[in-house]
């Protein structure tokens, strides 16, 4: 059974770096954005990448990426939701300073209130009000 695609939804950075490697398309929404949060993710790639190789690579995504997308801001409304997504994370017992940035992503995706597609969903369990959408992760496989 396929899932519902949604027409508008966020990527979030483990889908982005992923991206070209995906198989099922169909499992990403048919209108993809990211926010502020993965750009910011991914701009710190090519400063810690161990290999000129691997710099490139990742300065290169990075560029695309910028080109290919207009991030949803960390805003106001994200803030408040940021709140509640670390108050759902800290009833469960899981630590929010060491998930700091996917708490962000799914506060601005919850403030938006936007489906959120990723190929970790682990990372974003106990969400209240985040609806979450599972990708595929293309070097795990499914029985």
């Amino acid at each position: 059974m396929t899932a519902d695609r949604s027409q508008r939804g966020i990527l979030d950075t483990s889908t982005v770096i992923l991206l070209e490697r995906l198989t099922d398309i169909f499992s990403l929404p048919k209108e993809p954005v990211i926010t502020v949060v993965t750009l910011a993710e991914l701009s710190v790639g090519p400063l810690v990448a161990a290999t000129p190789s691997e710099q490139a690579t990742r300065q290169l995504r990075l560029q695309q990426v910028e080109v290919d997308f207009d991030p949803l801001p960390f805003d106001a409304a994200a803030a408040r939701a940021f709140g509640r997504v670390a108050a759902s994370l800290h009833r469960t017992g899981r630590k929010t300073r060491a998930r700091a940035y996917d708490v962000m992503i799914a506060s601005i995706a919850v403030s938006n209130d936007l489906p959120l597609y990723t190929c970790n969903p682990s990372d974003f369990e106990y969400i209240d009000d985040l609806d979450l959408r599972p990708v595929s992760h293309p070097d795990i496989k499914r029985i």
